[in-house]
């Protein structure tokens, strides 16, 4: 069972930060995915990709996958730049 953890990232449809410092713990999928015969939707067997756990650090992140042998890596977020800008800059 191997998980990825991660810095949530901010939402494209929102101008704030929120959520924004929590890391996530997710499972990769054990299993491929394939289309139900019936009505051709993509399922699979593996319930362990619908669990999603939440911290408040990368490090109780990390304590919680070592205490239950879960092989995890941690994903770095990227840095972030801001692009300073006076607003009369447009019209130059």
């Amino acid at each position: 069972m191997t998980a990825r953890i991660y810095q949530r990232p901010k939402n494209a449809m929102q101008s704030g930060k929120a959520l924004t410092d929590q890391w996530i713990l997710e499972f990769a999928p054990a299993e491929a995915r394939r289309a139900d015969p019936l009505m051709g939707w993509a399922g699979s067997g593996d319930t362990q990709v619908q669990v999603v756990l939440q911290f408040d650090s990368s490090a109780e992140a990390q304590a919680y996958a070592t205490r239950y042998g879960i092989a995890a890596r941690v994903q770095a977020s990227p840095v972030k730049k801001l692009k300073l800008q006076a607003y009369a800059d447009n019209f130059r």
